[in-house]
């Protein structure tokens, strides 16, 4: 184990050393990752999604990845580097009010990570993305397709919860539209590109203290959490009922 963090943390000094002078590395390896593989998954899930109940195993396929993804970026945020934890950017509501004048101003502060107002964007991304992947676990097409735990729950339950998975989308996809297009104004505001900065993983060093910047990805960790995630998921899969739905409400 410690040959292995021995050679994760080499990986990111490499990384950091290989950087441009003027740029600092804010996000790890990980945060990257589950951002772009998100991005995929939740389109693949709407494509999927549209083209009928043929393609429904892509679309759980895509559910489970989305399921996975999220799950494990919640467990990122309490466990994770500097940046990526809840705690290092999650803010109450006067310095939310604080960076929200700023940016209507066009003067918004700086930070390293996610900002007040963005912090509110992940947090509602991941709460509807969570509850849009789990309770579609449960749904059916009334037809013939169900997911894996659709016999835990009743019917009338599993069309409930069939309908509020339908019914997310649309806030999912509002939710996506705003967050593009604060991206776009902050770009405007403040010539920094946060697209580039999520694939890269740094932001200039302008923007970014000497001690903001992140030594390591702590690939080993991430790893486990996601081996962790993925187990749980298949052990609900593999052991849920396979003899129509529950009796109970």
């Amino acid at each position: 184990m410690s040959s292995i963090r021995s050679a994760t943390d080499n990986a990111a000094a490499v990384e950091s050393a290989a950087a441009p002078r003027d740029e600092r590395q804010v996000w790890d390896l990980p945060v990257r990752i589950f951002h772009w593989s998100l991005v995929a998954g939740v389109l693949a899930s709407y494509v999927t999604s549209r083209l009928g109940p043929e393609y429904f195993s892509l679309h759980l396929a895509s559910g489970y990845l989305v399921t996975v993804l999220v799950a494990f970026r919640l467990l990122w945020g309490l466990f994770g580097t500097r940046h990526a934890r809840f705690a290092s950017f999650v803010r109450g509501p006067r310095a939310i009010a604080r960076y929200a004048v700023g940016f209507l101003r066009g003067r918004p502060a700086r930070h390293a990570g996610h900002n007040p107002l963005g912090a509110l964007m992940v947090l509602a991304l991941l709460a509807t993305m969570f509850v849009q992947a789990s309770t579609g676990l449960f749904s059916n097409d009334e037809i013939f397709n169900t997911g894996p735990l659709y016999a835990w729950v009743s019917e009338d339950f599993s069309l409930q919860l069939t309908s509020l998975h339908k019914l997310l989308f649309n806030w999912i996809a509002a939710a996506i539209l705003i967050h593009v297009l604060a991206i776009l104004v902050h770009r405007l505001l403040t010539q920094e590109n946060l697209v580039r900065a999520m694939w890269t993983g740094r932001k200039p060093a302008h923007a970014v203290n000497g001690d903001e910047v992140i030594g390591s990805s702590r690939l080993v960790l991430a790893l486990l959490l996601l081996v962790i995630v993925v187990a749980a998921l298949a052990w609900l899969v593999t052991h849920a009922p396979v003899d129509g739905p529950s009796s109970f409400e």
